[in-house]
């Protein structure tokens, strides 16, 4: 019995929602019959006056802020750490020495390429003073001259191997990790030895759309303002813009953005970015909706008043402003553009015009 009941009431339901959808399709139609109607037999439009407007292009775009130089710095050489100059937060200047190595075996390495060097250069002159008398062929001489250069380049990366005992700072920055303790051995295969971060510039990150990006140009100056320090104003430059949108549609860009000499921006703040654009001479404007099909038709019907006619017009389309588009060529200020009821109009068609 239950089961009877509950399959009643589920038809009851659904007859229900059925009559719902066909009483809101009827509405639905009486209105669009009532909206024709009120053309007295012509086709019933909407239409807008082509007016002339100043384009305000003025934007901002919230964004993080990343480190100009971020990287891991790594060792070069095998050993053991002897010292350690910096901690973390410490400031260093490129070329600073940081740490040093246990240079003790590469220095037997550069000996040992040095004698071997020594050794080389006195062969090669032996061999030289023999071919003068025929002792020694050529191939012989051309032999003892390359082992010589063989030497020197070996001689030149122990002693380079030496100089990088003396780990320096590649980069003005911080040291925002110390990774490496006095006593601990590192490889040359690249252990981490610590993490420099250059706050004096970064780029802020932001993505703007595409009516956005048609104004912007690499090196544009644009105001940084951060909502930690709400007070102090920062500049940038426009460094990077994307020649490809995202998923979402929206072009990202980077800022080159200069820091204080305190350095109070960090990488991973949050900052805004504000496009100012100079004052635009005033523009004709339509609404979106004015063109036939999409905006790339460039056709829009005109509304002659004269006649009660509508009459198709070529227009060349400009930039696409929210739900506004700017006209080139085709319109004059002060006609009257058709903005809905399009899709039942011909060149000529009779129209009326309704609120």
């Amino acid at each position: 019995m239950k089961k009877v009941i509950t399959i009643i009431i589920v038809i009851v339901v659904a007859l229900g929602a059925i009559a719902y959808v066909l009483t809101n399709n009827k509405k639905k139609n009486e209105a669009k019959t009532a909206f024709i109607a009120e053309g007295g037999g012509a086709v019933a439009v909407r239409v807008a006056t082509v007016e002339k407007k100043v384009v305000d292009l003025d934007f901002s775009a919230n964004g993080n802020f990343i480190a100009n130089q971020d990287l891991d710095f790594l060792s070069e050489n095998a050993g053991r750490v002897s010292a350690v100059y910096v901690d973390e937060g410490a400031t260093v200047r490129k070329g600073q020495v940081l740490a040093r190595i246990d240079a003790e075996i590469i220095n037997t390495d550069r000996e040992t390429a040095e004698a071997t060097y020594q050794n080389a250069l006195k062969d090669e002159a032996r061999y030289k003073s023999a071919f003068q008398t025929g002792g020694v062929t050529q191939q012989q001489l051309d032999q003892a001259v390359l082992a010589t250069q063989n030497a020197r380049l070996r001689l030149q990366a122990s002693q380079r191997k030496v100089s990088d005992a003396n780990i320096k700072s590649p980069i003005n920055g911080v040291v925002n990790k110390r990774y490496i303790e006095v006593g601990a051995f590192v490889t040359a295969q690249g252990t981490r030895l610590f993490e420099l971060v250059d706050v004096s510039k970064l780029k802020l990150k932001v993505n703007v759309n595409e009516s956005q990006v048609a104004n912007l140009k690499i090196g544009d100056r644009i105001d940084i303002k951060s909502s930690v320090f709400p007070n102090e104003r920062f500049s940038g430059k426009v460094s990077f813009i994307a020649a490809k949108a995202d998923e979402t549609l929206n072009f990202p860009i980077e800022i080159e953005v200069f820091n204080n000499t305190n350095n109070s921006l960090k990488a991973g703040m949050y900052g805004t970015a504000i496009f100012n654009f100079p004052g635009q001479a005033p523009g004709i404007l339509v609404p979106r909706t004015s063109f036939v099909g999409s905006v790339s038709s460039n056709q829009v019907f005109v509304f002659d008043g004269a006649t009660k006619t509508s009459k198709l017009r070529k227009v060349v389309a400009g930039r696409i402003l929210g739900e506004s588009v700017e006209i080139l060529d085709g319109l004059k200020e002060g006609e009257m553009v058709i903005t809905s009821g399009q899709i039942n109009l011909t060149d000529g068609s009779a129209v009326s015009v309704v609120n």
